[in-house]
């Protein structure tokens, strides 16, 4: 993996922890992400970084400010037995995260953003999460960018 990539891998793990203490804390995005940047995207004892703070604030941000409107989608991918509000926090972070990149950065491809996440979702969950990921993500992006032809991200392990 190239050192930019890595860089955006470290970015897309702290944000998913930023988010994940958003939800907690009840914290506002803007000090959030300022904590993050000067404390924990250096790679230091938090094993996030180095990485890279305008793609980790962006992102982080941006999934915290279209909250609302990303939950409605990600709503509509879910069966009606298991909302988005049943799932555990860091399984929400994640697929907002998720969910935001697909609808806001077209300059990463959906194949990239899916499997980021997926690997992600392997990194905290060993049991079905991932394959909720993958296939929320997967239908999202199915929705979100039909010309990319994309055929969702690698199998859950």
């Amino acid at each position: 993996m190239t050192q930019p990539a890595r860089k955006r891998t470290a970015a897309r793990l702290a944000a998913v922890q930023a988010l994940y203490q958003m939800e907690l804390s009840g914290g506002e995005a803007k000090d959030v992400v300022a904590e993050f940047v000067a404390h924990r995207l250096d790679g230091g004892g938090d094993g996030f970084g180095p990485a890279d703070r305008d793609f980790f604030a962006a992102i982080t941000g941006g999934a915290a400010g279209e909250r609302d409107a990303l939950d409605a989608a990600i709503s509509g991918a879910l069966t009606p037995d298991w909302p988005l509000m049943r799932l555990e926090a860091v399984l929400r972070a994640i697929l907002r995260l998720g969910a935001y990149e697909l609808a806001h950065r077209p300059d990463v491809p959906a194949e990239i953003v899916i499997n980021e996440y997926l690997d992600i979702a392997h990194a905290f969950f060993g049991g079905k999460e991932p394959g909720l990921v993958n296939g929320v993500l997967d239908a999202l992006a199915r929705n979100l960018r039909p010309a990319e032809g994309h055929r969702g991200g690698k199998a859950a392990r």
